[in-house]
């Protein structure tokens, strides 16, 4: 049986097709408390081949192939939802300026709630 170098690469390709779908990249979600939380996951694929023959005086007339495929799944974070809000938690750590920014709702949420509180009176 023959395997030619259109049949590797259809094989290589069906089974990165196969691989790459929704549900590779973006994970299956879960529940966090009140929290709904889906894994956004990065992908990355390649694939390689090639094909020759030749003529040798010693060795005859030779014919060989070959193809290789790779993928790698990279966690990249979260898809966090609680009632009608959404936000993207990164799992890569966050510097400087940009992380102080993205804790700024938090903070402020913490501010509101605690100065919406009553003042407790010392017994």
């Amino acid at each position: 049986m023959e395997t030619t170098v259109n049949d590797v690469f259809t094989k290589v390709t069906d089974f990165l097709r196969s691989e790459s779908k929704t549900d590779t990249v973006v994970g299956q979600a879960f529940q966090l408390g009140n929290y709904s939380c889906v894994p956004v996951i990065r992908l990355g694929m390649g694939f390689g081949g090639g094909a020759g023959e030749g003529d040798d005086k010693k060795q005859g007339h030779g014919t060989g192939s070959g193809a290789g495929a790779g993928f790698g799944l990279e966690p990249i974070g979260f898809l966090v939802s609680k009632e009608d809000q959404i936000q993207f938690i990164s799992t890569k750590q966050s510097k400087g300026f940009s992380e102080a920014f993205e804790k700024v709702p938090d903070i402020l949420e913490k501010f509101l709630t605690k100065k919406a509180q009553p003042e407790a009176v010392p017994l």
